[in-house]
């Protein structure tokens, strides 16, 4: 079976380079055609900024942290497809310029079933709400309603909602799936050294199902995030908490239909998508083939923000995004970002910093290489602050707590103060597939750790040393940065998440607010120092160079034949990505437990 594997791997692999030759000729004549559609369509001028404009924002599937490259994949371009997912500072910055344009008079919210964490949702929300300030209105139709499309849509000055349709809003879960019985099955054995009560992203692999702490801090951060949530949503519709819970709770709004939700207010009237044309000419008081709808890029493609890049007085925000890694292609790579922060550092132009975070956390080693590299840039005289996105855990804390200010959004997780080390043993799963390691050795622990041997009670107990005094690290590094004793840390470490409102009362951060307020902040520094009014670049820049992102692509399809190849081992297909995963890691991390938190 395993010689079947990577003879299938082998021809996927080879296949691929095939394919590469007529891709090649294929990527020319799909670049021309795309170049040519592009021509026409500027040629007709169909969509610009003119009087009487409608910003469109579709809520509909994945949020992006920042804007990314598009995807040149052979069958994206085969297809014409180059579309990328829309992004939060994108969209937020859409907002902000829809505010300040005179010939922008309206946002409509077109609601499909986004999929985003509630931090990302609330930042698009708060955007929304300082929209209104200047007195333009939003309109919102959703053909069905999730919790998430809803707590951003309740802004609106008016709510529409499909006869046919549904209130899908029944408060917030996730699923955090469990892996021992799967790795028993296979043969690996996770063996397992921590430190922190509620330090239970290691629980999945250990242990078929959830720990009473990690269930305990989950129900909290739930419960935290769902009052905040259901608060907001009852301020804008002006409805009470309590009669709002009883919609939910005892008449299950979700079941009931669209009249229900009229009759209750939590949305203000139903009618059929195609007659928002008219509704929207009428609120704007147009003739409807006057209304010009135009798209978030349209507006941001007049803008500079961000790509200042030639400035010579820039605040430079550095998006840290993803698991925390070493080589890796996706995630935070400390080899990729540590010259970065080290070359702004250096840089004259340069005259502060905003690391924005967005991760659960990762490898101890990449952390402490960001961490110092981030004391560095402070070692200057250079502002440094934290904008803490949808996570901030564990090595996203790491990196973040010292920060000169660490703002964070009132639904990021964050804090999971704590590290753990897990070392695989397959020598099961090598003797399922007929592998029978021997070892020759000149030292007793010249090949520890191995994946081919459990390890024994003295190397447990050294590992154990190993991992208290990089919690002892951690927590020093905590205390010192948010001038707190190191005894009051360990208090409220021990690897519990918080959300950002319980991070503040804990003065785990400083602040609540968003990415906006952080470069404000940075800005004000500047100014007591006597600086100028700076311009703004986000990094690491965006890699536009077509051939290294169709290599890219490439790489991304010869990985995921790997991991086909893989789901005949395991059938779950999320399981064995999960699996590969799990055997590429570092073995020491300071990672919160993985889960997704959406609002659908």
């Amino acid at each position: 079976m395993l010689k079947k594997f990577f003879l299938n791997f082998l021809s996927s692999f080879v296949g691929a380079w095939v394919a590469l030759g007529l891709f090649c000729l294929a990527a020319v004549i799909v670049v021309i055609s795309l170049v040519g559609k592009m021509g026409a369509s500027m040629a007709t001028d169909t969509e610009r900024v003119r009087s009487n404009s409608v910003l469109t924002i579709n809520l509909d599937g994945v949020i992006a942290e920042r804007e990314t490259a598009p995807d040149f994949s052979p069958v994206n371009l085969i297809n014409g497809d180059l579309s990328v997912p829309a992004s939060l500072n994108g969209l937020v910055a859409a907002i902000g310029e829809a505010k300040d344009n005179k010939d922008v008079r309206m946002i409509y919210l077109k609601c499909n079933g986004v999929a985003a964490s509630p931090a990302t949702l609330h930042a698009l929300r708060d955007a929304l709400v300082d929209f209104k300030e200047s007195n333009k209105k939003i309109y919102a139709y959703g053909n069905s309603f999730g919790l998430g499309d809803y707590y951003v849509a309740s802004v609106a000055d008016s709510l529409f909602l499909n006869p046919a349709g549904a209130m899908s809003v029944n408060g917030m879960s996730s699923m955090v799936p469990y892996f021992k019985e799967l790795l028993d099955k296979v043969g690996v054995q996770m063996q397992v050294v921590k430190v922190g009560t509620f330090k239970s992203a290691v629980e999945p692999y250990i242990s078929n199902e959830m720990s009473a702490p990690a269930r305990a801090q989950l129900d909290t951060l739930y419960g935290n995030i769902w009052n905040f949530i259901t608060a907001e949503i009852c301020k804008s519709r002006r409805l009470t908490e309590e009669n709002f819970s009883k919609l939910i709770n005892q008449d299950v709004m979700m079941l009931q239909d669209a009249k229900f939700a009229e009759k209750n207010k939590v949305v203000d009237k139903i009618v059929y998508e195609r007659t928002m044309d008219d509704r929207i000419a009428s609120a704007l008081g147009v003739d409807k083939k006057k209304v010009n709808y135009i798209s978030p890029a349209i507006l941001n493609a007049s803008s500079s923000f961000g790509i200042e890049y030639a400035s010579s007085n820039q605040i430079a925000v550095l998006y840290a995004v993803g698991e925390i890694m070493e080589g890796s292609k996706t995630g935070i790579n400390c080899e990729v970002l540590v010259p970065v922060i080290t070359r702004l550092a250096d840089d004259d132009d340069v005259k502060g910093l905003v690391l924005r975070v967005n991760s659960p956390g990762g490898s101890v080693f990449g952390s402490d290489l960001i961490g110092e590299a981030l004391n560095y840039f402070k070692s200057k005289g250079k502002p440094l602050a934290v904008s803490m996105g949808d996570y901030a855990a564990s090595g996203g804390y790491w990196i973040s707590c010292q920060a000169d200010r660490i703002f964070s959004d009132p639904l990021t997780i964050t804090g999971s103060i704590g590290i753990f080390g897990m070392i695989p043993n397959v020598s099961g799963l090598a003797g399922k597939i007929g592998v029978s390691p021997q070892f020759v050795s000149t030292n007793p622990e010249v090949d520890f750790p191995s994946l081919f041997r459990p390890m024994t009670e003295s190397q447990m107990a050294l590992m154990q040393g190993y991992i208290n005094r990089g919690y002892d690290k951690f927590v020093g590094r905590v205390a010192k940065g948010r001038n707190l004793s190191d005894a009051r840390v360990r208090q409220i470490a021990e690897g519990r998440v918080w959300d950002g409102a319980k991070a503040l009362e804990l003065k785990l951060v400083d602040q609540l607010g968003q990415l906006d307020d952080a470069i404000d902040w940075v800005q004000a520094q500047v100014d007591k120092k006597g600086g100028k009014k700076c311009d703004v670049a986000f990094y690491p820049e965006i890699d536009s160079n077509f051939w290294s992102l169709v290599q890219m692509s490439l790489q991304n399809e010869m990985r995921a034949s790997l991991i086909e190849e893989a789901t005949k081992l395991v059938p779950d297909a999320e399981a064995a990505d999960e699996l590969t995963r799990i055997l590429s890691r570092k073995p020491v991390q300071a990672r919160m437990m993985p889960m997704k938190v959406t609002l659908q």
